[in-house]
């Protein structure tokens, strides 16, 4: 299956915002209070990532992020209910992980809960 690499560092995905802003984080608080500032005004120029159906693997890199980060795509809306999701933890810095899934059409989300990114956009149509 294809692979969408995504990187994150410090509460973001840096292909997701179009580069590396920069932040710094020490714990998952430190995003907290980041996104709070400038979270929805990043995720409304933040790349919309747009798929066609089928299987996927999501590689996801930890490239500086000093505490255990995770993934979680999933269907949003209604479609948190019916689309598939995939998730996991366990990404220390400098680590890849893999997140494999098979996606139907529809919208979905994806984030860190544990690196408190944002929730970017990712379509599925055919």
């Amino acid at each position: 299956p294809p692979v969408i690499e995504l990187t994150q560092v410090a509460c973001q995905f840096v292909e997701s915002e179009g580069g590396n802003r920069g932040f710094e984080s020490k714990s998952k608080a430190d995003c907290d209070a980041i996104n709070a500032r400038s979270g929805e005004r990043r995720l409304a120029k933040a790349k919309v990532l747009e798929l066609k159906p089928g299987k996927y693997v999501f590689r996801v890199r930890n490239l500086n992020v000093p505490y255990e980060l995770g993934f979680w795509l999933r269907g949003s809306g209604v479609g948190r209910l019916t689309l598939p999701s995939v998730s996991g933890a366990g990404l220390m810095r400098g680590n890849v992980q893999d997140y494999p899934i098979d996606l139907k059409p529809g919208n979905y989300v994806y984030s860190c809960p544990l690196n408190t990114t944002p929730d970017y956009k990712l379509v599925v149509k055919s």
